[in-house]
């Protein structure tokens, strides 16, 4: 296909669709430290105007790629739904654009579409759209998964309860759970960053979760978030493992995958092991994966492809496994991915948008490193955007301040400040039992005057 267009008598040509897509991409710091993006905004507009003339079809035969090199790509193609796409497919990128907007685009609609859509369909469609498009389109997709209760349902908004500590001590790390639970924080997940990769460690953490989980009937589940090898490992050592979420970090590119230790077969061998173990309730979606624009250009693995292109590609992967929770952990990388808060934004609305539109429960870690260019405003302006997109989910951490980790995301209270503004609940199983413990009311607000009691007694009966 002839990629070009005419600006002011000026000619812009752009070689392959590959190229197309990373020029007409908004700016940011990743893409320029690659070499792939405009280099100017004229460009950049050009590229636009250009990629919205650009029929869907196109995406099924030009790769950005190839099929030969990359499983990645075979899993796009190869699990092409042809009939669920055949309602858009005489559409262009900016038809699409104008399609998905439209009036008569509803969820169901959305929902059923869904499988036809490559990575790159999304992703082109995504570089034309503003914020507003962005998060419009986002909330009339619906996705919803179960294990112990129930995530996605529109006017809820749960929270992953990150309760890391830098030296995996029990008693911290239990302080911080019963901190999070008390402030309605944990529906998504209680999820622990390891601070070693140790299988005996990670194995003592799920005890410790599970214990909790089971001594006070929280309808939760949990996750440490290990290497996928310790967790398939400790579910191969010990069939009783409680395993409930098995983790792991995924890439948009088969070399991506590859520098993280893993593939699609490894992926595939440790979701059928977790599912065997049959621990779910309501429902058996037991995969979580994390993603962030710039993992591939990190490990040198992006192929000339622009970094947003590649962050939903890794959405293809994590929908092969039906996984109850996706997280775009969007500031983490560092601003060399994403420089400023103004980056981090917008990126982050792409990748909820994009995971939304490829089926995905897409939650998004509202977060920043210290040394970006990006401050808790930021975030608190991101937080409250995600809300209205219609966020599965987002993190609680003690203050907002992973002290493991060392980055900024978002606390308890900035949960509770969201599902305040926009009337949001937890997940509807965890309200219950949040209500029956007499941490909220029938209104959702915290029950003043009980939480120092709550906070004893919890205590009392856990961190010894």
């Amino acid at each position: 296909m002839n990629y070009q267009t005419t600006i002011r008598r000026k000619v812009y040509k752009f070689n392959d669709l590959k190229t197309l897509l990373a020029k007409a991409s908004p700016y940011r710091s990743g893409d320029a430290l690659a070499g792939v993006c405009a280099e100017s905004y004229e460009e950049r507009v050009a590229a636009q105007l250009v990629l919205a003339d650009v029929p869907l079809k196109v995406f099924l035969n030009e790769l950005v790629i190839p099929y030969e090199q990359d499983e990645i790509t075979r899993l796009i193609i190869d699990g092409h739904d042809a009939h669920a796409f055949q309602p858009i497919a005489h559409l262009t990128v900016g038809e699409f654009r104008d399609w998905l907007l439209g009036e008569d685009t509803t969820t169901l609609v959305l929902q059923n579409i869904s499988p036809g859509l490559t990575p790159e369909m999304v992703s082109a469609v995504s570089k034309l759209m503003r914020n507003q498009d962005l998060i419009a389109v986002a909330k009339k997709c619906e996705v919803v998964t179960k294990f112990r209760n129930t995530i996605g349902l529109k006017g809820h908004l749960s929270t992953r309860l990150q309760p890391n500590h830098p030296t995996d001590d029990p008693k911290g790390i239990a302080a911080s759970i019963i901190d999070g639970l008390l402030y309605g924080s944990g529906d998504a997940c209680i999820g622990i960053n390891p601070a070693t990769d140790s299988p005996a460690g990670v194995m003592n953490l799920l005890r410790m979760i599970d214990t909790l989980r089971q001594q006070f009937e929280i309808p939760i589940q949990s996750c440490v978030l290990s290497h996928i090898t310790t967790t398939l490992e400790l579910i191969n050592q010990n069939k009783e493992a409680p395993v409930d979420l098995c983790f792991q970090s995924i890439g948009g590119t088969e070399l991506t995958n590859t520098s993280f230790g893993i593939n699609l077969n490894l992926i595939a061998e440790a979701y059928e092991a977790t599912l065997l173990l049959n621990r779910g309730t309501i429902g058996q979606n037991v995969m979580y994966f994390e993603t962030g624009q710039g993992s591939e250009l990190s490990a040198n693995a992006h192929h000339g492809v622009d970094q947003q292109t590649c962050e939903v590609r890794a959405y293809a992967v994590a929908r092969k496994f039906k996984p109850l929770l996706v997280n775009s952990v969007v500031g983490f990388i560092g601003p060399e991915y994403l420089y400023d808060g103004k980056q981090i934004i917008r990126a982050a609305l792409e990748d909820h948008f994009c995971g939304k539109l490829m089926g995905l429960p897409m939650g998004v870690d509202v977060c920043y490193t210290n040394h970006a260019e990006a401050d808790q405003d930021d975030m608190d302006n991101l937080l409250t955007l995600l809300g209205v997109a219609g966020c599965n989910f987002i993190m609680g951490i003690p203050g907002s301040d992973d002290i493991m980790l060392n980055y900024q995301s978002t606390s308890f209270h900035d949960a509770l400040y969201l599902r305040k503004v926009l009337g949001l609940k937890p997940a509807p199983e965890f309200e219950q039992w949040l209500m029956k413990q007499g941490i909220v009311d029938t209104q959702g607000n915290l029950t003043s005057g009980k939480q120092d009691k709550l906070t004893d007694h919890f205590s009392a009966l856990w961190i010894k």
